[in-house]
This record gives C-alpha cells, sequence and structure tokens, in this order.
C-alpha cells in the first residue's frame, strides 16, 4: 500500500489528469504503479487519453520519482489520505471525482471514515439573514445532540453558523476548505479554525500553503456532498455555490433537503427552486431528525457490513462479497433484505448499487 499510495501522489502532480481519467487509469491497469511503467501506447488505450496527453504524461513521468516525492512532500504534509489508505473516508470513495490526496488536521474517527457514524453537510449563503442563521444554529445542534457529525466549508454565514451550533452542542465537525489546511480564510474564522482541530477535522485537496483561489471553492463543494450520507440547505440565492453542493449532492444519490423561506426574500430563492426540483422539505427539528433516521437505519452488524460494501455505481456480486469478507450465502441473504429495505436495487448481470 505504501508504494500505490506514492504513485496516486505522483500522478496527481501530473496536469490534465484528474480523479475521473485516474479511476480509468486504476480500473484498466489494476493499480496506479503498474500504469505509471506503461508504454504511451498503451496509455492511448484508456478512454480519455489521446496523443497528446499520453505524450504529456510521458514527459512528465520522466521528471518525477513517486518514492522520493512521498518523501518530500511528506516532510510539508505529514497528513494525508490517498484512495489507497484503508483511514481514507469510505464515503468520499464512492463518488466519481474523489480527490487523489485528501489533506487533514485534527482527531481522526475511523468510525466516521468507514461509514459508520453518520454525516451531515449543512450549507448555504454567506449572507444569511436571521431567520437562516437562527435555524442553522437549532438545526445544527440538534444533528449533534443526536450524534451526527455535522460538515460544512468554514465559510462566513451558514457554514460558520452550522459549525459553531454544533461545537457549542459538544459535537464533532469536519470543515473542507478551499485553501491549505494550515491556512484560515476567512481570517476572522481563526478561533473557529482552533476548535474545529479540537472536536473534528479541517480537510482539504490542496497541499500546504495553497492561497484562496475563486476557482478552488466550487471545486472543494463535491467533496463536501460526497462526505455526507445527506446535504441540507439553509438559505441560498440564486447563484449559490450551495446550490451546486445540492446538485453534486444529488449526482452522488445522496438526499438533499432545504429550509423553506419567503417568496419576497432573495436570499431564499435558490432554496424555492431546489424545493420545485424535488428536494425534501425541512419543517422542524423533529420532522428532519425523523426523515433522516429513514435514511440512515440501524440495521444489524452483517447487513451493515454488506451495505458498506457498495456504492452508487453497480457492483458485482463476487466484489460485494469480496468487500464484505463473508460467505456468499451470506451476501445473498443480506442483499435480498436490504432490497426490501429499500436499501438496495438489483440490476442485471448480479449487479447491486445503493438507493
Amino acid at each position: 500500500m505504501v508504494e500505490e499510495r506514492a504513485y496516486w501522489l505522483a500522478w496527481s502532480q501530473i496536469n490534465g489528469v484528474g480523479p475521473v481519467l485516474l479511476g480509468r487509469l486504476q480500473q484498466h491497469f489494476d493499480t496506479l504503479q503498474e500504469a505509471w511503467k506503461v508504454s504511451i501506447t498503451q496509455l492511448q488505450d484508456v478512454e480519455g487519453f489521446g496523443y497528446r496527453l499520453a505524450g504529456a504524461v510521458a514527459a512528465a513521468r520522466s521528471q518525477i520519482h513517486p518514492e522520493q516525492l512521498l518523501e518530500q512532500h511528506s516532510a510539508k504534509n505529514p497528513h494525508f489520505w490517498t484512495p489507497a489508505d484503508t483511514d481514507y473516508p469510505r464515503l468520499l470513495r464512492e463518488i466519481p471525482t474523489a480527490p487523489p490526496v485528501l489533506y487533514y488536521r485534527g482527531q481522526v474517527q475511523l468510525q466516521e471514515n468507514q461509514a459508520i457514524k453518520p454525516t451531515i453537510a449543512i450549507v448555504g449563503t454567506r449572507e444569511p439573514t436571521d431567520y437562516g442563521k437562527r435555524w442553522t444554529r437549532k438545526i445544527s445542534t440538534a444533528l449533534a445532540k443526536q450524534g451526527f457529525t455535522v460538515v460544512s466549508g468554514m465559510a462566513a454565514g451558514i457554514d460558520t453558523e452550522a459549525h459553531r451550533g454544533c461545537l457549542e452542542a459538544g459535537g464533532r465537525t469536519l470543515a473542507v476548505l478551499g485553501t491549505g489546511v494550515d491556512l484560515i480564510y476567512p481570517p476572522r474564522n481563526r478561533e473557529l479554525y482552533e476548535q474545529i482541530q479540537q472536536q473534528g477535522l479541517v480537510l482539504s485537496e490542496y497541499p500546504a500553503g495553497t492561497q484562496p483561489n475563486r476557482a478552488h471553492f466550487p471545486q472543494r463543494n463535491r467533496i463536501i456532498a460526497g462526505l455526507s450520507r445527506a446535504v441540507l440547505v439553509m438559505e441560498a440565492p440564486s447563484k449559490s455555490g450551495a446550490l451546486i453542493t445540492a446538485y453534486q449532492a444529488n449526482d452522488f444519490c445522496r438526499d438533499v433537503y432545504v429550509l423553506p423561506g419567503r417568496l419576497d426574500d432573495r436570499q431564499s430563492i435558490g432554496c424555492l427552486g431546489l424545493l420545485h426540483r424535488g428536494a425534501q422539505v425541512i419543517l422542524n427539528e423533529g420532522h428532519l431528525l425523523e426523515l433522516l433516521g429513514a435514511t440512515v437505519p440501524q440495521l444489524e452488524p452483517e447487513l451493515a457490513e454488506v451495505l458498506r460494501a457498495l456504492a452508487s455505481e453497480p457492483t458485482p456480486f463476487d466484489a460485494i462479497v469480496q468487500q464484505a469478507g463473508l460467505a456468499a450465502g451470506a451476501v445473498s441473504s443480506a442483499l435480498l433484505q436490504l432490497e426490501l429495505l429499500g436499501l438496495v436495487s438489483q440490476l442485471p448481470g448480479m449487479q447491486y448499487r445503493k438507493c
């Protein structure tokens, strides 16, 4: 795994090769270490690698020594995961654009990374109304008291209120940044940043020293959605990063819940649009907790293990058996029960996926 970790890092340094292409490389060659060695002609057998990109990859590879890069990179970035690491968040691993490198600071909880402890994202505008702030605090507090981990982006506004409400209730929270994990943005959230490290994690796909960049924040929204079982949008105008998170959550088969607002309130227009598209409405804290209880059922250990072995993408039966570490008969029985619960759907060719 150490060797494969070095190659995830090395491939992440090559321009033009993003998460989707890395996934195709791994699928085609089994490991990224093996993909590193192949010829330009072999690279072109992978969808998305034309002659020009394959040539650029070959030139870049000649300048990078993966093991040496890992050693040097770790000196400045001591804490990070790649998909080769068992601690890499399981829910995030499911999405097609999972970051090849995920940096972190704070308190690691393996239950959370293995998708056993439920994680819920709360997002919204940087300029919330008093109504939005009040309900964000109430809901994040209620979630924390029920044992949910709250995920947000540590931005001004709704994000800040979500983190603070959770922390004040003694809960655990994750902040996904658009900078390196060593930088605080916005600067006025320094105290919040320190508190999050004590009661949760600060996460980023960008290495130490990465400064704020407008392009980074929409990108980090997919990580917020990918880390979470559901996304709550509290307030959002018609053009809002929170809407990007909601759309990505929908693409990743996550549930989206929305705090309703007034028709004449600019900060609620985006929320009303989500409701029109089929998002679920939040009526109060109890109603939300009841809905979330339906999305995170208390399953028997064997059922939970089989469910964790599944992704939102179709997964062959044999792969589920291998991932779950159970007998084929036990897996077959568990899949049938999960289907009856509406948590799993069967596809042609003995393939299954999470609903």
